[in-house]
């Protein structure tokens, strides 16, 4: 038989047993805060009218996220002969001038090991995804003497153009924040995004106004195999005459006279990859 409580006795309290959700709110409001520079920063990226303007919105979200420096680049000899890409960065003068006098932007392990991947890393993790030589042991202790330390890069792939990053770095003596990694990995690619409208780099090479069809792109990928027109009609149950017709469309579509550059062009807009043609 339940116990009656005595008259005037006040109820009696449950104690929640949940945890305190201090720590966790404050944590949701520090990772709110590092997106709000993010979410800033793609508002202005988009809007900027010059390398000028973008190199001054990555110097003040550098500020934001307490980073010393940022580098968007694409990975060519900047020191060939009619070498152009875009760069836009704030290292010391001191590094670009030894980078450019050993040519490399090409040879960079920190470039090399982005054309492995599709996501941002920390440069701690290069190691474990290039095999490093002393020539690249040599290039990562000549950035720390200069001042250059941990840092986290954004690769950029884009098809038919030359592979590219933009990385962030701080300071030598500390690894790079990995509260960092989604905000640098969100400003990364909206930066250099930016820098390939302000380039204008697909006004190089405009896409067709009628893509091309699937059968077109089909007689494309084979012919950029290797294959004559008379090897892909027999490997699609087609016609020889409709293999030349449908090549003779896509070089008119895309306003180009041979196969090589046809192949090319398709490369560029991604409708055919390299995989594709040397895998088969």
């Amino acid at each position: 038989m339940a116990r009656e409580k005595p008259s005037g006795q006040e109820p009696e309290k449950v104690v929640s047993q949940s945890p305190a959700l201090g720590p966790a709110l404050r944590s949701v409001r520090v990772v709110m805060a590092r997106l709000a520079i993010a979410d800033a920063f793609v508002d202005s990226a988009r809007a900027a009218n010059s390398k000028d303007e973008l190199f001054a919105l990555l110097a003040q979200c550098c500020e934001a996220m307490k980073v010393r420096y940022f580098a968007l680049v694409q990975h060519v000899d900047f020191m060939a002969a009619g070498s152009s890409g875009i760069r836009l960065h704030n290292y010391p003068p001191a590094w670009q001038h030894w980078f450019d006098e050993n040519r490399l932007g090409q040879a960079d392990p920190i470039h090399r090991a982005s054309h492995v991947t599709g996501f941002g890393f920390p440069w701690s993790a290069v190691p474990n995804m290039i095999g490093l030589t002393p020539a690249d042991r040599s290039i990562l202790s000549q950035a720390r003497i200069i001042g250059i330390g941990d840092g986290f890069t954004v690769p950029v792939h884009v098809p038919g153009e030359i592979n590219g990053s933009c990385s962030f770095a701080i300071d030598p003596g500390d690894p790079f924040p990995k509260e960092l990694y989604s905000v640098a990995q969100i400003v990364g690619g909206i930066a250099f995004e930016a820098a390939r409208r302000l380039s204008h780099m697909r006004d190089l090479s405009p896409a067709p106004e009628r893509p091309l069809t699937n059968r077109q792109r089909d007689c494309v990928l084979w012919s950029a195999r290797g294959k004559t027109d008379w090897e892909i009609s027999q490997i699609l149950g087609i016609s020889h005459e409709t293999v030349i017709k449908h090549l003779q469309n896509a070089r008119q579509r895309y306003g180009v006279h041979n196969k090589a550059i046809l192949a090319i062009r398709v490369l560029f807009d991604g409708l055919i990859s390299f995989s594709e043609i040397l895998i088969h």
